[in-house]
């Protein structure tokens, strides 16, 4: 990459939202661009890369570190083909969800903190980042990746969707500043 792609690089942002809920995060996502101004933006979402609606898994054939691995890949895709070229051109990308979301569902089924770091350590560090707020009832009908993670590996091994959630609601507050 040549000096000027890296001082465009530098010059772009990366806003990463998180969250349980894919609808409210996406709802957040178009916000956020509708904010800055489409032609200066763009979102990432999640599945880009189709892997997760592609793979035809049976229920309960998905162990939580296959579905991180998963997650990593369309992540690894996303920032291929959509969040590094945008930040190269000194564009702003809303990554929506990013690498939060993915660590609080690591942390809530027990995941060492070591492994999802080295897991995603190849994604860009975000400018900006934000955690969409969670209501009670997205505990429940809770879309996108946490769904996924439900029907494919949760639900078969009786775990409750709703304290899957609850723990990773956990994960994703923020973290007060220890003095």
């Amino acid at each position: 990459m040549d000096r000027d792609a890296l001082e465009r690089m530098r010059r772009g942002r990366l806003i990463a939202i998180d969250g349980i809920d894919l609808s409210a995060v996406r709802a957040a996502a178009r916000e956020t661009t509708r904010r800055i101004g489409a032609p200066h933006c763009g979102v990432s979402q999640w599945d880009a890369s189709g892997v997760f609606h592609e793979l035809a898994l049976e229920e309960g054939a998905a162990s939580p570190r296959t579905l991180l691995l998963l997650y990593a890949a369309d992540l690894a895709f996303r920032v291929r083909w959509e969040i590094a070229p945008a930040l190269a051109e000194g564009r702003t990308v809303v990554a929506a969800p990013y690498v939060a979301t993915a660590r609080a569902f690591g942390r809530a089924v027990g995941l060492p903190a070591a492994w999802l770091a080295n897991l995603l350590q190849f994604a860009p560090r975000h400018t900006e980042a934000r955690i969409v707020e969670i209501d009670r009832t997205a505990l429940t009908r809770a879309t996108g990746f946490v769904d996924v993670a439900c029907e494919r590996w949760a639900e078969p091994a009786g775990v409750d969707r709703a304290a899957l959630t609850r723990a990773m609601a956990r994960h994703l507050r923020p973290r007060r500043a220890r003095h």
